[in-house]
């Protein structure tokens, strides 16, 4: 049974008045500690508007991974779209970062230029770790601790909190409050020596496949975020793990709608709804159901509209790249340039030595379709880090990621109708042929 466990917390009596530290929070006291029942066994009830909100969600996302053809090279989408993933997700974390900067920070790595940027650093690392997560998911479709521990020590191994990576936290952690005591925190995880079973119990409900895939998504989220396994970085990997199940259950299978984007830009109701989720009591009172319904009911329309935005956003893609084509004029079907059109969407800043790699061309084919492209005003030439080596931006596909961003960021899906609720990066501005009009 669901319970808040009342702990006593010893105040660490290193801290003195003289380092500036206030007395309140040099003190001991009582606090409670949640302890959430376990998942795997359980039964859940979805009531009637929940249940039709969950089947609203998988259609949307199926018909995303399935309509992803406008796209010649569809990964090219899934690459954008996770990394539109990963930004917001970090963004809910208080990263905030625009895409330019995001990939160019990315474009300079591929140089062996390490970008003097942390933000930067923390969200590219967040990309990893969710890349390598999912290619692990498809490989081998079990979602254990030690996957979850690994994507845990990929996304902070780069980090200040490197430290942290890779393990389960040993000592207890807080919501809000003070900094250096829990007793008036907003929330108190489990204490550490839960944490282990909890996760396993986690893991074991996540490799079930009784309930539906967003449902399941849903309460294991909210399960991950209650238990707070980490010391950092708890909310990115939390988020990953929706991913995990959408693949694992077959119901993504090439792309990952920006689930948090849109949490993000619902914040008050995100956070609203997992707090929903921790009653206090048995699994299967009035409180225990509605909580958890609640906060499906928010994940599934979060889900809609991140994959109904998600598939608007391709289209744009396909639009910009017939654009091109057109622009390019009479070239071969099989034509290096009409290959790298295919593929800029995925990387849209680049080399040609990333080209070359990318399409298997020789480097002089590669130099003059690169040439083509610029004089197409399809490419333009930026410097980016500071080693050399030239690099190219496809800024058409720059600006539409972060009309994405923007757009998604409007609770109205329109900012020219309503404002962003969070940060956002400036609507771009009319460049190349677009400025000459």
């Amino acid at each position: 049974m669901a319970n808040f466990e009342e702990r006593f917390w010893t105040p660490d009596l290193t801290l003195d008045a003289g380092i500036g530290i206030p007395r309140r929070d040099r003190r001991g006291g009582a606090y409670f500690a949640y302890r959430p029942d376990p998942l795997s066994g359980r039964s859940f009830s979805l009531g009637g508007p929940e249940a039709a909100d969950v089947a609203d969600a998988e259609r949307a996302i199926i018909e995303l991974d399935r309509s992803s053809t406008t796209l010649a090279d569809t990964e090219a989408l899934a690459r954008l779209l996770l990394r539109a993933e990963s930004v917001a997700s970090s963004h809910i974390e208080g990263l905030q970062i625009g895409p330019s900067r995001l990939l160019r920070a990315d474009a300079a790595r591929s140089q062996g230029d390490e970008p003097n940027d942390d933000i930067a650093a923390e969200v590219l690392a967040n990309i990893d770790a969710m890349t390598f997560a999912i290619r692990e998911i498809i490989s081998n479709p079990i979602i254990t601790r030690e996957l979850l521990l690994e994507t845990h020590r990929r996304l902070l191994a780069p980090t200040r909190t490197a430290e942290y990576s890779g393990h389960f936290r040993t000592t207890q952690n807080w919501i809000g409050g003070s900094d250096f005591n829990p007793l008036s925190a907003v929330f108190v995880p489990p204490p550490p020596d839960f944490v282990p079973g909890l996760m396993d119990d986690l893991c074991a409900f996540c490799n079930d496949d009784a309930l539906p895939t967003v449902a399941q998504a849903a309460i294991s989220h909210a399960q991950f975020e209650t238990i707070h396994p980490f010391a950092d970085g708890n909310g990115r990997v939390g988020r990953v793990l929706i991913h995990l199940i959408f693949r694992r259950r077959g119901l993504t299978s090439v792309v990952s709608p920006p689930v948090s984007l849109i949490l993000s830009t619902r914040a008050r109701d995100y956070v609203d709804g997992l707090t929903a989720t921790r009653y206090d009591g048995p699994p299967d009172s009035p409180q225990a159901h509605a909580g958890i319904n609640r906060w499906i009911g928010t994940f599934a329309a979060a889900c809609t509209r991140a994959a109904v935005d998600a598939s608007a956003f391709e289209k744009r893609i396909g639009a910009i790249q017939l654009a091109w084509r057109e622009r390019l004029g009479s070239v071969r079907s099989h034509s290096v340039a009409l290959r790298i059109v295919e593929i800029l969407p995925g990387t849209p800043l680049t080399t040609v030595s990333n080209l070359q790699r990318m399409t298997g061309s020789a480097l002089s084919s590669i130099t003059e379709a690169v040439a083509r492209l610029e004089k197409a005003e399809i490419l333009r030439p930026v410097t980016v880090g500071r080693k050399r080596g030239q690099i190219y931006e496809a800024r058409e596909i720059v600006d539409a990621f972060t009309d994405l961003e923007r757009q998604l960021a409007s609770p109205a899906d329109d900012t020219h109708i309503e404002a962003p609720v969070r940060a956002v990066p400036s609507r771009p501005q009319p460049i190349g042929r677009r400025a000459k009009k």
